[in-house]
């Protein structure tokens, strides 16, 4: 039981380091996401932590996960005020479904939608600046009472994302905030045969041709063929929302850092 304490730390900033990161990577190298992701959250390897979900196209597979070990860990979802209706339902059954306790929606602020964003077309000429006040903001104040995040990345679905590790720093801040991608290095077969597995419900508009779902406004829909994200901000140069910084998706990772441990 030792060896899954894996980080002794007094409790000052930053949390975590990059190698704490490394450590915990090759702690768990080989291991199976099920078994190395229960270690984290029963052994509390990563502090106090939340899930990140966008009740996306895949959403609902890193969402059972977690449900299994501790239906009580906070799930984090920004409410833009730009979401498909399909996108607000699948949340209220999933979340229903798979026993969730602590879904928590985040809001942007008013004042600041007021003031930067009052005719709410903002996406239409400035995606980058709607994304900050309507993403980004709002999470890195709901993460600031966290030590770590899940999130639902996976190495499939965009080239910026083929080299990321199972556990990183944050890099959004100074905070020091680990950043645990469960699911990095499933494939699209992988989720599928966990979906059938499970019997999990799939979001209504993946049949529609979005295998990657966002806001309404900046969704398209994507061919056959073409990168499952390509139809996210299609026309800009743009593959992240922000919440997720450039760094981060950079294939040039730190020395020590190994994708896919």
């Amino acid at each position: 039981m030792n060896q899954m304490r894996a980080i002794d730390r007094i409790d000052t900033s930053p949390r975590f380091t990059d190698h704490d990161a490394i450590r915990l990577n090759r702690m768990f190298r080989g291991s199976e996401t099920e078994e190395w992701l229960r270690a984290v959250i029963e052994g509390n390897l990563a502090g106090d932590t939340a899930a990140v979900s966008s009740f996306g196209a895949e959403s609902a597979v890193l969402l059972h996960l977690i449900a299994q070990i501790d239906p009580a860990t906070p799930v984090l979802f920004l409410e833009t005020g730009k979401h498909f209706a399909e996108t607000l339902a699948y949340r209220d059954a999933l979340v229903e479904q798979l026993g969730l306790t602590n879904l928590v929606n985040l809001h942007p602020d008013l004042e600041e939608l007021q003031a930067k964003d009052e005719t709410g077309l903002r996406w239409s000429y400035d995606p980058d600046g709607c994304c900050e006040i309507r993403k980004v903001k709002p999470l890195a104040k709901a993460l600031a009472n966290y030590d770590a995040s899940f999130t639902g990345r996976k190495a499939f679905q965009a080239a910026t994302r083929a080299n990321l590790p199972r556990f990183e720093i944050d890099t959004s801040d100074d905070q020091g905030r680990l950043k645990i991608n469960p699911l990095i290095d499933w494939s699209a077969e992988d989720i599928d045969a966990y979906f059938e597995k499970h019997g999990l419900p799939r979001h209504p508009l993946i049949a529609q041709g979005y295998p990657s779902i966002g806001c309404s406004p900046c969704t398209s829909k994507v061919a056959a063929g073409e990168d499952p994200r390509s139809g996210r901000w299609k026309g800009w140069d743009k593959t992240e929302c922000g919440i997720h910084t450039p760094g981060e998706e950079e294939t040039d990772l730190p020395p020590g850092y190994e994708p896919f441990l």
